[in-house]
C-alpha cells in the first residue's frame, strides 16, 4: 500500500523536503536526513507503508532491525559518534521509520531527546554526496 501523502512512499519532492536516499537495504530504505547538526543523522524507513511494528510479520520485524543495525554500524564506522540514539516516532507521519541520531561528547546535549528538526545546519550538494558515498560504501562492505 502506498500513502500518497507520505514522503517515504511517494519519494521525489516529498522526500527531498527532509531527506536524500542513500540505498536500499533488505526491507527498508536508508535516507540521509538533510538537517545535519548531528553529523551522520539518517533514517531507516520500512519499504512498505505500515504505521506500527505490530503490523509486521516476525520475519519482517527481524529483517527491519537487521537493516537498522546495518545502518548503525555504517554510521559508527564513518562518523565515530560517542553515542547513537534511535528514535521511532510517527504521530505526525505514520510510516514506520527510525531516526539514527549520532551524538558527540562535548558538542551535544546529553540526557534529553534530540530535536526532530533543529533547522540549524544544511550542507552543499557536494557535501551530502560525499557523506552518502561514505555511508553507502560501509553498508556495501558489511554485505561481504
Amino acid at each position: 500500500m502506498i500513502d500518497q501523502n507520505c514522503g517515504y512512499c511517494v519519494g521525489g519532492e516529498a522526500l527531498a523536503k527532509f531527506g536524500i536516499p542513500i540505498c536500499e537495504l533488505k526491507v527498508s530504505s536508508l535516507i540521509l536526513f538533510k538537517e545535519q547538526s548531528k553529523p551522520g543523522r539518517c533514517i531507516v524507513a520500512f519499504n512498505r507503508h505500515v504505521g506500527e511494528m505490530v503490523d509486521l510479520s516476525e520475519e519482517e520485524r527481524r529483517d527491519f532491525f537487521e537493516d537498522v543495525n546495518k545502518a548503525a554500524k555504517a554510521i559508527h564506522k564513518v562518523f565515530q559518534p560517542d553515542k547513537l540514539n534511535y528514535g521511532a516516532y510517527g504521530d505526525t507521519g505514520s510510516h514506520l521509520h527510525f531516526h539514527l541520531v549520532p551524538k558527540y561528547a562535548g558538542e551535544d546535549e546529553w540526557g534529553g531527546t534530540f530535536l526532530m528538526n533543529p533547522d540549524k545546519k544544511y550542507l552543499t550538494d557536494e557535501e551530502y554526496q560525499e557523506m552518502i558515498q561514505k555511508i553507502k560504501a560501509e553498508v556495501e562492505h558489511d554485505d561481504n
